[in-house]
């Protein structure tokens, strides 16, 4: 009837747990959480979290957020750090402050922000500039 299989706990203690704000819930205050966000309410305050963050239609995040992706179809207002990527969807209304490592956005969204892509950035004629300056050498 139980099983005392360390398979079935390992898997238990494995799972990451899952933070939800309900749909008519207002939360005013900072959280800390290695587990995932599902925002259906609006919270006001400071979210850290290891985990990802999915804002619903009805959700709205008024403050900071520091994590590592996070999907939006619902508000934010403030300043917004990712460490991974930022997906919009068509209802998603940003507005502040965004570092993000990847974005996505789908037509349709607001997305007035001051924003700054981290990551590695290429140099694209890197080559073409090199033969450049070895022709104005030999002319």
């Amino acid at each position: 009837m139980f099983s005392d299989n360390k398979k079935d706990k390992q898997k238990t203690e494995g799972t990451s747990s899952q933070n939800i704000i309900s749909k008519g819930t207002k939360i005013v205050g900072d959280f800390n959480s290695e587990g995932d966000f599902r925002i259906d309410g609006i919270i006001e305050g400071n979210i850290k979290t290891t985990g990802k963050v999915v804002v619903g239609k009805a959700g709205f995040i008024k403050g900071t957020l520091q994590g590592t992706d996070a999907y939006f179809e619902g508000k934010f207002s403030g300043k917004l750090s990712l460490s991974g990527t930022l997906t919009l969807k068509t209802a998603a209304h940003i507005e502040g402050e965004v570092v993000v490592g990847k974005l996505a956005v789908e037509p349709g969204a607001t997305f007035n922000v001051a924003c700054v892509m981290k990551g590695t950035v290429k140099e694209m004629n890197k080559g073409g500039q090199q033969r450049q300056s070895e022709t104005e050498k030999t002319a």
